[in-house]
């Protein structure tokens, strides 16, 4: 999705408006780590460029990726390459996981996820955020989208207790996002006649997004869990 585009367009606070999703990985993701002891040892699985790290500057950040996302990135930073499904570390190594937007990504959902379980010591908690309505993307390295019941299945099957799964957004922000992402079709005068167009119902259709409660129609889930003692 062409996002710089409507960066050069839209106002910030706009900007935070319609792209929800990634607002809320943010913010979910500054909750986890203010909630978390100083010196906590946190694994970022599933890193890529790293740019949660700044949130954990009070803690022991460690960012571990398989580095087969987008080529363009920067792995640089990574402190290890690892197959999150084979991770190089002894059991309850970290006091802290995160997972975010990359369990999609991997071959074997429920491997991946027994793995963190066990890198986690006794009590230690999970963020997970994966998505349920997306496009197609990093392919071929793009094998699944999930419901909250089948987040919550695998989690248990590892062995996690949930502590909570919240849906991003309901219909009128997945609404949102889909108008917007007509976008990616469009090029030159097209692109800025149909951002005119498609711009003002995105903005607006958000407000009614209480209107679904049941969230039956979501961008994605944020989950949390914690390793029994």
């Amino acid at each position: 999705m062409r996002y710089a585009a409507l960066r050069r367009l839209l106002p910030g606070f706009l900007l935070r408006h319609i792209l929800y999703f990634e607002r809320r990985i943010e913010e979910s993701v500054e909750q986890f780590a203010g909630s978390l002891e100083p010196g906590a040892r946190v694994l970022d699985a599933g890193a890529g460029e790293c740019r949660h790290a700044p949130q954990f500057r009070r803690q022991r950040y460690y960012a571990v990726d398989w580095a087969l996302g987008d080529p363009g990135w920067d792995y640089s930073r990574l402190d290890c390459l690892a197959d999150l499904a084979a991770l190089p570390f002894s059991d309850g190594a970290f006091d802290a996981c995160l997972n975010v937007v990359t369990l999609e990504h991997v071959r074997e959902p429920a491997t991946v996820l027994r793995e963190l379980a066990r890198a986690l010591k006794p009590g230690g908690r999970l963020l997970l955020v994966v998505p349920h309505a997306w496009e197609i993307h990093q392919a071929p390295h793009d094998y699944y989208r999930y419901t909250r019941y089948g987040a919550a299945y695998l989690l248990s099957s590892a062995g996690l207790e949930p502590l909570g799964i919240e849906a991003i957004g309901g219909y009128f922000r997945f609404l949102s996002r889909q108008l917007l992402n007509g976008l990616q079709f469009l090029r030159g005068p097209w692109f800025l006649l149909a951002a005119l167009l498609l711009a003002p119902p995105a903005l607006l259709a958000p407000l009614f997004d209480r209107l679904d409660r049941e969230r039956i129609f979501t961008l994605g889930y944020i989950c949390t869990a914690r390793k029994p003692f």
